[in-house]
């Protein structure tokens, strides 16, 4: 089972639609372009595009973000993950981690032997999910009130929303938002690369919110398959209370769902249970609780992907990484 050219996965694609857009081609070419490397692999209906990061003395470490298929008792199972070890080993991989793309309430069968439950996830485990299955009136009646007035009211107060390829003011916008909000934020070629890649193949698109001809917000989202995610999103400091990031993210989802999309991912809020969310976004602002307050409007589902998984090849080094992000927790 020998790692395979791009042009051979971008085939396993088109047979395999149920792929996450962290296993898209484009998206392995996208980290390629920043310092990763893009390894693939098929044994069967088993495939997987594992990203490699390289450290110093030739080390690296092993990400596969998102696989279709996780782990069976089938042969072909046993062969790939096999193959995943031969490739991590002869890449001088620390550990790989794995994010499953499955919920963590839905069935399914555990990892192979030799892999651990991590501490650690790299994506946001916790988001909500807007279903997109019904009419346009049916899922803006599943808002909150407030949402669905902030929608209106952007439309009343005469934003609009198009598509856009200033990337470079997308960039501005969102160096703007990132050190308003506390997020860190990727470089200027890093979005226009993620645009050109997905854009060219009708896998995403660039929305801006403008009044009067002048940008408000804008965010990136992306399509595959059924499914849908922001992943990018930006605003500035100028027009707020026209609320021009609640029209801009219905628009998003309504452009998803012309593109055949059942589903809209909302990317990431704090990884805490509705309970505990709904008792505190009016007080937290820290990391991801800003944003929650923002997302809850839409009315969708909070739900939590399975927690990552490592498979650990050098212990001691592995046992260093655990203690630094142990100390990055306490800071």
């Amino acid at each position: 089972m020998p790692e395979i050219p791009l042009t051979d996965w971008l085939s396993f694609e088109r047979t395999h639609p149920g792929l996450h857009l962290l296993q898209m081609g484009e998206w392995g070419e996208l980290k390629s372009t920043f310092g990763w490397e893009a390894i693939r692999i098929i044994n069967g209906d088993f495939g997987a595009q594992i990203l490699f990061r390289k450290l110093p003395f030739g080390l690296t470490i092993a990400y596969i973000p998102k696989p279709l298929s996780v782990h069976d008792s089938s042969k072909d199972s046993k062969l790939f993950w096999y193959e995943v070890d031969t490739i991590c080993t002869k890449r001088h991989a620390i550990f790989c981690k794995i994010e499953p793309d499955r919920w963590i309430d839905s069935k399914g069968v555990s990892l192979p032997d030799g892999w651990l439950r991590s501490q650690y996830n790299i994506q946001p485990p916790r988001t909500i999910i807007v279903d997109l299955r019904e009419s346009e009136d049916e899922i803006l009646a599943r808002m909150r009130q407030k949402c669905r007035y902030n929608i209106r009211l952007a439309e009343k107060k005469g934003v609009t929303v198009h598509s856009w390829d200033n990337l470079l003011e997308f960039h501005k916008m969102i160096k703007v938002t990132g050190g308003r909000d506390g997020f860190g934020v990727h470089s200027s070629e890093y979005y226009q690369r993620a645009y050109q890649l997905f854009h060219s193949e009708n896998k995403c698109e660039l929305l801006v919110a403008e009044f009067e001809g002048k940008p408000l917000a804008a965010l990136m989202v992306f399509a595959v398959g059924n499914r849908a995610w922001y992943v990018y999103g930006a605003s500035n400091d100028e027009e707020r209370n026209r609320m021009p990031t609640y029209l801009l993210q219905w628009e998003a989802m309504r452009w998803a769902k012309t593109h055949g999309c059942q589903e809209y991912d909302l990317w990431g809020i704090p990884d805490e249970t509705e309970t505990i969310l709904e008792a505190n976004f009016e007080n937290r602002q820290d990391g991801l609780w800003g944003v929650y307050r923002f997302k809850r409007g839409f009315g969708g589902e909070i739900k939590r992907a399975e927690q990552a998984y490592d498979r650990v090849y050098q212990p001691w080094l592995y046992r260093l990484y655990l203690w630094r992000m142990a100390g990055r927790e306490s800071i």
